[in-house]
């Protein structure tokens, strides 16, 4: 459940991105680093975390857990009032400081489930390891349908036709498994890692891991965050983008997180058949086909070919490099399984979140402004960004792209509300004096504004398709070194071995 309410937050957020780019004027790349603020903690306090959860007691841990993930629903529920008193700045950073928060509350919850489930089916780690994750998929439903319910509504042109619900109202939901959980939390007993209850040490926790076959797997599993969770956070606003329609971009959403939902629980039958690390090369294999598909699909029928490739790709990439991770580092405990948790998020935070979403504004301001200059530079931000060694562009104005694309609608809704209470919003009254010069070249201006968004979103996903790409390579030669080295194992804190990794029905 506590998983459950992560994905649900996550995906509830994934929907409501073009709202917050319109009500603050972000451009992809910010957006990018507000979502990855949601991921980055995450990464950091898995790996902290893990290295005490036994010593504090994963009770303890779980009702930290929740608190965090309150505070964070109430500080992003306050950003409009961050924004009236300080501009876009200011949002950002309450939004920001909100996902991160949300990142610690998920990072606390991540390094007590993962450790737990493997203490419980020490037997069976991969299988249960990939339901345990099922909750993420099916937060990601959840909140995913919900969205879909109160997404702006399109006609076949792309015309809007009645504005999304508010985007606050949407991320309230996230709030009812929260308290679900806490509820749930009452009355429980936890008990330790597997590797503290067989009397391994911190110390020798971290010993277990300093080894280069680890190191391996943590690079790899960076690259797992960067394009499973840094590619869902910008999926469906992308994939709506391509369909001409946020609403089909979120039921899309909806489908391969259901499909994800259902395939993780016969993750134990497939790993009895081709191995883990065989279950990971077809997956990094289908995750590069899948997005290489998607970067070009046209309409929905083939974005929903493409998505189920990718889909079935990603499925058990995370569960089952924990299950490697705890099956092949027993000793590791709670800091093997925290610290490869732990990199997946930062990975994804600080790389992949922020990355797709420069590539989108990198590819969407090189397409308008050499096929459109003068739109271009009504639309563009007034001071370029860059993201790491990358080049600095201006990106496009959420908030402008926002107001042509319903050709001032709700700009003069919010006016009128504003009017007839009798206040001023600096804000608005500049975005309002900016559309009064350039709505006599709004009917021009769409159509190269809508191509250049467009283009931005397939070029990201067909550039992140390389990650997977480059993982199946990497798997493939693990499982070259296994098979020179006498097959893979797994292995358990007492040193026994399970053959070829074929593990019984026994929990232990």
């Amino acid at each position: 459940m506590a998983i459950l309410a992560a994905g649900v937050g996550f995906s509830v957020r994934g929907g409501i991105l073009g709202q917050w780019a319109e009500q603050f004027g972000f451009t992809m790349t910010e957006l990018g680093t507000i979502t990855g603020g949601g991921l980055t903690g995450f990464g950091l306090v898995i790996i902290v975390t893990s290295l005490f959860a036994d010593k504090i007691g994963y009770g303890k841990l779980m009702i930290a857990a929740f608190v965090l993930h309150f505070v964070s629903a109430v500080l992003t529920l306050a950003t409009p009032a961050f924004f009236a008193s300080g501009g876009k700045d200011a949002a950002y950073w309450c939004l920001f400081s909100a996902m991160f928060i949300f990142a610690i509350g998920n990072g606390v919850c991540e390094a007590v489930v993962n450790p737990l489930t493997a203490t419980l089916f020490p037997n069976n780690k991969t299988h249960y390891l990939n339901i345990l994750h099922a909750g993420w998929p099916a937060g990601l439903v959840l909140g995913g349908l919900a969205s879909t319910f109160m997404s702006a509504k399109v006609d076949e042109a792309g015309k809007v036709l009645s504005a999304a619900v508010d985007w606050k109202i949407q991320m309230s939901l996230f709030l009812i498994p929260v308290i679900l959980y806490g509820v749930m939390l009452l009355g429980q007993k936890f008990p330790k890692s597997e590797a503290a209850s067989a009397g391994v040490t911190v110390g020798q926790m971290i010993g277990s891991v300093i080894a280069p076959l680890f190191i391996v797997l943590l690079v790899i599993h960076a690259l797992v965050g960067y394009v499973e969770l840094g590619t869902d956070s910008w999926i469906s606003k992308i994939t709506g983008t391509i369909m001409a329609s946020p609403a089909n971009g979120l039921k899309l959403f909806v489908y391969t997180s259901t499909l994800m939902f259902a395939l993780r629980f016969v993750a134990g039958p497939i790993v009895h058949s081709i191995s883990p690390l065989g279950l990971l090369f077809v997956s990094g294999v289908l995750g590069a086909i899948g997005l290489t598909m998607l970067g070009n699909a046209e309409g929905v029928v083939m974005c929903v070919v493409a998505a189920t490739v990718y889909a079935c790709g990603k499925t058990f990439l995370w569960p089952t490099m924990l299950a490697v991770t705890s099956e092949r580092f027993p000793k590791g405990g709670a800091v093997a399984i925290g610290l490869m948790g732990g990199m997946g998020m930062l990975s994804a935070g600080l790389l992949g979140g922020p990355a797709i979403g420069y590539k989108q504004d990198y590819f969407a301001t090189k397409n308008l402004e050499a096929k459109a200059p003068e739109t271009y530079a009504r639309y563009a931000v007034a001071e370029p960004k860059g993201f790491l060694f990358l080049p600095e562009i201006k990106g496009l104005d959420g908030a402008k792209v926002g107001v042509l694309s319903d050709e001032g609608k709700e700009l003069a809704n919010v006016g009128a509300v504003l009017a007839k209470e009798g206040k001023t919003d600096k804000n608005h009254e500049n975005l309002a004096k900016w559309w009064e010069a350039a709505k006599a070249t709004s009917v021009a201006d769409a159509k190269p504004v809508t191509a250049a968004t467009l283009e931005g979103g397939r070029m990201a996903l067909k550039v992140t398709a390389a990650v997977p790409a480059v993982m199946a390579v990497l798997y493939l030669l693990l499982i070259f070194y296994f098979k020179a080295t006498g097959g893979y194992k797994a292995l358990h804190v007492s040193g026994e071995q399970i053959a070829g990794g074929v593990e019984g029905p026994g929990e232990g």
